[in-house]
């Protein structure tokens, strides 16, 4: 049913992306006709005919070339519009083609190979410089219009976008870093904040907030607006916005908000393991369900449950889900807050950047899922905990994925800890991706939270502002081994990694400035090792702020949706649609501008391969905002055939101009090498958006 649907999608963005250009070419024909000019034909798709009509000979399969030819003994083109009218034909056959891909119009006089031959009274050559220009421009025109009649239509039954409103800031990032202006509230935008502005543009969406970063000026600072719970007046910050890594674009550092709806399998394959793994699975709860109350409190959002989580403290939650008419009583642990813990020397081709943990000390990694198909499955096993991998004993996160990624051979040996013994395994290492073959092990990885054991201790942790924190090397205890178990600190027996952070935290908040703690040493004898762990000023204000938290985080939520809709006003989405239209016309020639500056990549431009692929996944969010989707590729084809290029509208449009000033076209040598350019530009853009498109799909 997936595939079924998914195809149905594929096949709505074909159908619609041909449309625009049919339009495209629509507006051509019709100015072409009311200027007077000789058109041949009008045809929808490429490629052979299907069928054709022609006045004087009707509906026929195939072309009406052939019919004619029969009857008259020459081809219609070769015809003068008195001979045509003598045998009863129009001018124009209008065809449905077999590639539905757009459309075209043919006009006496454009095919001829000397672009300064009239060809006849009636050719394009011959009609007034004006008339000519109408033609030309019709096309561009004709998109403006079906943008703003997609965006009209759209504002009008009401489009889902994700709210602006920020759900997660990374650690690090420009957004956690941001400076208050005039203000005292402190350092960095916060969960939960709604952003109402940035750089002066008002924000509706959170696809205004990414725009609005990625369009930034490189090495500008944005003002930005947002409005907090329990501050009575908006807040100001000023934020720059720094390349993401992940997108290859400008940003913050933030993501979008979380509705309660979990989110099904086609969205996160690994959905149904996770609520399995939180205990929720168990107790009736399963993809796509939705949480509604909170200890008998309706609420609507992550951010709630968040802050109701922290109000608890480590005492569970009550609370209610509901999905297709059934409702479940659901008992909801929380989880710490751990630190995240940043590798100095980590950049934006960092693979990992940071480790979860406390105070330098991190968990060992855990098998968190083994998809169906993997290259692993059989081999490794969900719950293995990674006791030593490539020669690595203990190793973190980080190590084991470069591990994987500089892996010499198809295997790699590593001991895992399954069912509480160690059992001797050979990771299998498959390599994919088009642009360049990286490594893959097929599972993914998370932290062994229940199992008390050290991986490799961090002993330099990075700061927000770039470099190292040069305390951190001293935090960490002589004598501390990887692969050692905790036992016990500060006299408190330890089980899990929960006991640990319940232990330090307690002694941060109490102000003790030095824990002891014994740990069981991963050497055959055991021996316990008994170490002092030391806590300063700063670090205790720091680990005195962790808090509990949701076990459910955000991704695994749908996001907090905002629907614009003009509220069936027609006047009201007129003028919606007509703003939509302008501002992006606006934002391409500022992606043009950014493509020049650098900030913005050629490997981020999507090509028809990409257009139909992000238009699928579009398709599955409403028709309204397949029908806002159109509108945007309507505008891009607008901006785009108008650029000043050979072969483009926008092109002959300067030929005309030049025309009309010096009294004469281009020379035919002149508009035969551009043509050439033109061609090898667009043959370029096509082989590059086409090679990232496939890119993306297969690596």
């Amino acid at each position: 049913m997936d595939v079924l649907s998914s195809g149905i999608n594929v096949l709505l963005i074909v159908i619609g992306f041909g449309l625009l250009i049919c339009i495209h070419e629509l507006g051509h024909f019709a100015a072409a006709k009311w200027a007077g000019i000789r058109t041949h034909s009008f045809a929808i798709g490429f490629g052979p005919p299907i069928f054709s009509w022609r006045r004087g000979v009707g509906l026929c399969w195939g072309s009406s070339e052939a019919v004619i030819v029969k009857r008259c003994g020459r081809g219609a083109i070769q015809m003068s519009d008195r001979e045509l009218e003598e045998e009863g034909l129009g001018e124009t056959e209008y065809s449905l083609r077999w590639l539905p891909l757009g459309g075209f119009v043919r006009m006496l006089g454009q095919d001829d190979l000397d672009p300064t031959r009239g060809g006849g009274p009636r050719s394009f050559g011959s009609a007034t410089i004006g008339r000519r220009m109408v033609v030309i421009s019709a096309g561009v025109v004709m998109n403006v219009l079906l943008a703003m009649g997609c965006f009209i239509l759209a504002f009008a039954v009401g489009v889902p976008f994700e709210a602006p409103v920020i759900g997660e800031v990374l650690p690090g990032s420009p957004a956690n870093r941001a400076a208050a202006v005039s203000s005292s509230v402190g350092q960095g935008l916060l969960p939960g904040d709604t952003i109402r502005s940035i750089g002066g543009d008002t924000v509706n969406t959170f696809v205004d907030v990414q725009v609005a970063t990625a369009m930034a000026i490189p090495g500008a600072s944005l003002q930005v607006e947002v409005d907090r719970p329990g501050v009575g007046e908006p807040l100001w910050f000023a934020v720059e916005p720094e390349q993401s890594p992940a997108t290859g674009m400008l940003g913050i550092g933030v993501y979008p908000a979380a509705s309660l709806e979990l989110v099904d399998a086609n969205q996160l394959p690994q959905i149904s393991e996770l609520l399995d793994q939180w205990g929720l699975a168990a107790q009736g709860v399963g993809p796509g369900w939705s949480l509604r109350e909170i200890d008998g409190q309706p609420v609507s959002n992550w951010g709630e449950l968040d802050r109701a989580t922290r109000g608890a403290g480590d005492a569970p939650l009550t609370t209610s889900w509901t999905h297709a008419g059934e409702s479940v009583q659901v008992r909801l642990e929380p989880q710490p807050e751990w630190e995240a813990l940043r590798y100095p020397d980590a950049t934006e081709e960092t693979v990992i950047g940071w480790e979860e943990g406390i105070e330098g000390f991190v968990p060992l990694v855990r098998i968190s899922s083994v998809p169906s198909g993997s290259v692993n499955e059989g081999v490794l096993q969900e719950g293995d905990v990674i006791l030593a991998c490539g020669g690595v004993v203990a190793p973190r996160r980080r190590t084991v994925r470069e591990l994987i990624l500089s892996a010499p051979h198809s295997q790699i040996a590593a001991r895992v800890l399954r069912a509480g013994r160690p059992v001797d395994v050979d990771i299998n290492i498959t390599r994919t991706g088009l642009t360049k073959r990286v490594a893959k092990a097929g599972v993914f990885l998370g932290y062994a939270w229940e199992t008390p054991i050290l991986a490799t201790p961090m002993d330099a942790v990075g700061t927000a502002e770039g470099g190292s924190d040069p305390t951190m090397a001293s935090r960490i205890p002589d004598g501390v081994l990887p692969g050692s178990r905790w036992v016990a600190v500060d006299g408190s027996r330890i089980t899990n990694w929960t006991d640990v952070w319940a232990a330090i935290r307690r002694a941060a908040r109490s102000g003790q400035e030095a824990l002891a703690v014994v740990l069981e040493n991963p050497t055959p004898g055991r021996e316990h090792r008994h170490v002092s762990l030391s806590l300063t000023g700063p670090e205790m204000a720091r680990l005195a702020e962790l808090q509990w938290q949701p076990r459910t985080p955000a991704f695994c939520f749908l996001p907090e949706y905002v629907t614009l809709s003009s509220g069936g006003n027609p006047l009201r989405a007129l003028e919606m649609g007509a703003t939509e239209t302008w501002r992006f016309i606006e934002l391409t020639y500022l992606t043009i501008d950014r493509l020049i500056r650098g900030s913005v990549g050629v490997d981020q431009l999507h090509g028809p391969v990409g257009i139909v692929h992000l238009g699928s996944k579009v398709a599955d969010r409403g028709m309204t905002y397949l029908v806002f989707f159109l509108g945007i590729i309507s505008v891009n084809l607008a901006v785009l055939n108008f650029l000043p290029l050979p072969i483009v509208d926008g092109g002959m449009f300067l030929y005309l101009i030049y025309e009309k000033i010096t009294g004469h076209p281009p020379s035919v040598g002149f508009q035969n090498a551009a043509l050439l350019f033109g061609l090898l530009f667009i043959g370029t853009a096509f082989f590059v958006t086409f090679y990232n498109d496939l890119a993306r799909l297969l690596g």
